[in-house]
This record gives structure tokens, C-alpha cells and sequence, in this order.
């Protein structure tokens, strides 16, 4: 029994069995790496291939986002630019690790769903 791909792109879960981690945890080099297999139903998530989908969806929503709270922050605070440098880097790289985890989701469980050959299966 396949997840339904909402489902599965908000839990960030196994397109199968809906149960297991789809991705490695929080750890730096895992927050965006997709296991190897589900531990709840043992698929292989090897062969899966989001490509630069969820990055090229993200840029453009995240850059509005990043661009408001920069000129909200300059002209209702008007901080000294270091605050700029070194809180808009850090905002972005959260924000953006946030939002491409359930797009990596829901586009790996798009192609489970709808290409199963191209993921070997």
C-alpha cells in the first residue's frame, strides 16, 4: 500500500510504507541525503533521482523570502551591516534545507509512484 504523496512529502517518510525515515536524520552531511533503504519495509532508495527539482523550486520562493526580511530588518530595526552578513547566510541555509526536504520527498514519491522502472523497481 503506497502513502499518498502529501503525506509522504510532510513526513518525509517511505513512499511505501509511509512508517520509515526517508532521509538520513539532522546531521550535516544527512539532512538532504536520502537512505539507502527503508527500515521499515526494506525498499531500495538507491536508484531514486530528484535531480535539481526541489533546489530550482525553492530558489525563487526563498530568494522573496530572504529579500522582505532583509528590508524589513533594514528599515524597521536599521542594524549595522555585520547583522546583515552574518544573520541572512545562516536564515537562508536553514530555510532552505527546511523547504527542500519535503520537495525531495514529494518528488521521490512522485517517481515511485508514476516510475517505478527508472527507480529499478
Amino acid at each position: 500500500m503506497t502513502v499518498p504523496i502529501g503525506t509522504a512529502a510532510l513526513r518525509c517518510c517511505c513512499p511505501e510504507c509511509g512508517k520509515g525515515a526517508l532521509f538520513r536524520g539532522w546531521t550535516p552531511g544527512g539532512a538532504l541525503s536520502v537512505r539507502d533503504r527503508c527500515d521499515v519495509c526494506g525498499l531500495d532508495l538507491r536508484a531514486h533521482d530528484s535531480g535539481d527539482g526541489p533546489a530550482s523550486l525553492v530558489i525563487f520562493p526563498l530568494g522573496a523570502i530572504l529579500v522582505v526580511g532583509a528590508l524589513w530588518v533594514e528599515f524597521r530595526f536599521n542594524p549595522p551591516i555585520w547583522v546583515h552578513v552574518v544573520l541572512w547566510p545562516v536564515v537562508g541555509v536553514v530555510l532552505a534545507v527546511v523547504m527542500m526536504r519535503p520537495l525531495k520527498a514529494a518528488l521521490i514519491a512522485l517517481q515511485y509512484r508514476h516510475r517505478r522502472s527508472e527507480m529499478g523497481l
